[in-house]
């Protein structure tokens, strides 16, 4: 049997015929041939390393802490409890764990991200509540309009069309604002808890373990072995901490939760909630194409060239997102789904393809979620912030750095975060790619090489529809709202 014709299982090797640990996992990613839409089989089709277990650790922090947040917004629009918040938090883990990330991630199409949590949303929360919008309502039309999306292809359309300098200056504009508004945050909070030098203490012990670990090219450790460091000296430093949450199952009954009187208390959506989500869903769908992006750029920054077997299909992605989106809506939980960056970026760093870590990240989900009181240790403060700064946020700005290895490049890297900053990453992003598309900055000769379509008509059709977007939910500077 030749080599194309073998199977993963009969091209394995063992780990200690390597000369490194990279080298072996590299392998690993070369040999490996997942398959789209069909049943993949751990131990058949893809393996589970010690290193899988980083990429859920981080995925399950990062689900807690989004979920809550989002769950948070909606709430404090509607009137809700805490008690609440909470709920729904854990019902949306057992979603998410049990059907999306095993069924889907793992086993079904092992091609796709996982669906998580769509984070650029959740300050738009109070504007959807005012102009009457209902969290089913918004859910289903999101779903809707990212399996249209989907099917025309056009998801790994624009990544195509994204030039390396625009895909730079995006990913350093992410990491640069993500990490000072984290390193702010955590200011914030050490203030109003009366522990000003914890913050210090803590990111500098966290700079010197991760320029260690880069050093010997161990950054894949980071996030455990930072986030455990951080509590301990927390701890030691007198910042409180206690497990407060109780073991337990939320409601599962979609009639609970879509109820008058019970769940969101809002009962089921009407024609005029429909109609009023329409612009944030529109808005919402145009914001995942550079999300996905990110996270698909990751691993072809961190995985040998061979690894075609392995890469994320972001049509694939966008349909499962959408399809999660309608049914958890419909279930009853509050999560606007995207592409779940706290798992991809650590997965990519630490060189493993996506099925084996989503299995894990399903179990520990699902173990969240029973347990309880593992939420708690989730959104502990100092565990929290360190967790996104060293496993999202400082990872985002070293890729775009990556990227950026031509002055053409630094052009378009640099108007792209201009962009960025005078509204927000979609614009920036929109903006970036007709520019560099139609050669007015970043690669002449790449433009050169772009039929008409490719130039100009696709990239103004997404900026048109991103900045129309944007008008009607009022997120112009100094526009007023069209809606």
């Amino acid at each position: 049997m030749s080599t194309e014709q073998a199977t993963y299982k009969q091209r394995r090797r063992k780990a200690s015929e390597f000369e490194s640990r990279t080298a072996y996992l590299e392998h690993e990613l070369s040999i490996m041939d997942l398959k789209r839409w069909r049943i993949n089989l751990p131990f058949r089709d893809f393996g589970i390393e010690i290193e899988d277990w980083v990429p859920a650790l981080a995925a399950t922090i990062g689900k807690v802490v989004m979920v809550a947040a989002m769950v948070a917004a909606f709430a404090s629009q509607f009137g809700l409890s805490q008690e609440f918040v909470a709920e729904n938090t854990r019902f949306e883990l057992l979603i998410a764990g049990i059907i999306f990330v095993v069924f889907f991630s793992a086993i079904l199409n092992p091609l796709t991200n996982l669906a998580g949590t769509h984070g650029p949303m959740i300050p738009l929360i109070p504007l959807i509540a005012a102009a009457g919008g209902h969290p089913l309502a918004l859910g289903i039309m999101v779903g809707l309009f990212g399996l249209i999306l989907s099917a025309t292809k056009g998801g790994s359309r624009l990544v195509n069309l994204t030039g390396e300098g625009v895909r730079g200056g995006l990913l350093i504009y992410l990491g640069a604002v993500g990490l000072i508004g984290q390193l702010n945050k955590f200011e914030s909070w050490a203030i109003s808890s009366a522990q000003d030098a914890v913050p210090f203490v803590v990111i500098l012990t966290s700079i010197i373990i991760y320029a260690y670990l880069a050093k010997i090219q161990k950054r894949w450790v980071a996030i455990p072995l930072c986030s455990l460091i951080a509590g301990i000296v927390s701890f030691a430093m007198g910042v409180p901490f206690e497990f407060v949450t109780e073991p337990g199952l939320p409601n599962m009954n979609p009639f609970y939760w879509w109820g008058e009187t019970t769940g969101w208390q809002l009962g089921w959506p009407q024609l005029e909630h429909y109609i009023a989500v329409v612009p944030f869903a529109i808005l919402a769908v145009a914001m995942w194409s550079p999300d996905f992006l990110g996270h698909r750029v990751f691993q072809e920054l961190n995985y040998p060239k061979s690894a075609k077997g392995t890469l994320m299909n972001v049509d694939d992605t966008m349909a499962v997102c959408s399809i999660r989106q309608i049914v958890g809506a419909g279930l009853g939980g509050g999560n606007l789904s995207s592409s779940w960056g706290t798992y991809m970026i650590p997965a990519a760093i630490a060189k493993r393809p996506i099925p084996g870590g989503a299995l894990l990240t399903g179990l520990l989900c699902v173990m969240t979620a029973v347990l309880g009181f593992p939420m708690d240790l989730a959104m502990w403060e100092p565990v929290l912030r360190v967790a996104l700064l060293v496993g999202v946020f400082l990872p985002l700005l070293e890729a775009g750095m990556q990227m950026v290895k031509s002055s053409s490049n630094a052009q378009s890297a640099g108007i792209c975060m201009f962009a960025c900053a005078l509204v927000n990453p979609v614009f920036g992003w929109a903006l970036t790619m007709v520019l560099d598309n139609l050669g007015l900055i970043g690669n002449k000769e790449r433009a050169d090489s772009l039929s008409r379509t490719d130039k100009l008509v696709i990239p103004m059709a997404a900026l048109i529809i991103c900045v129309g977007s944007l008008a009607l939910v009022g997120q112009l500077p100094g526009i007023p709202a069209l809606l």
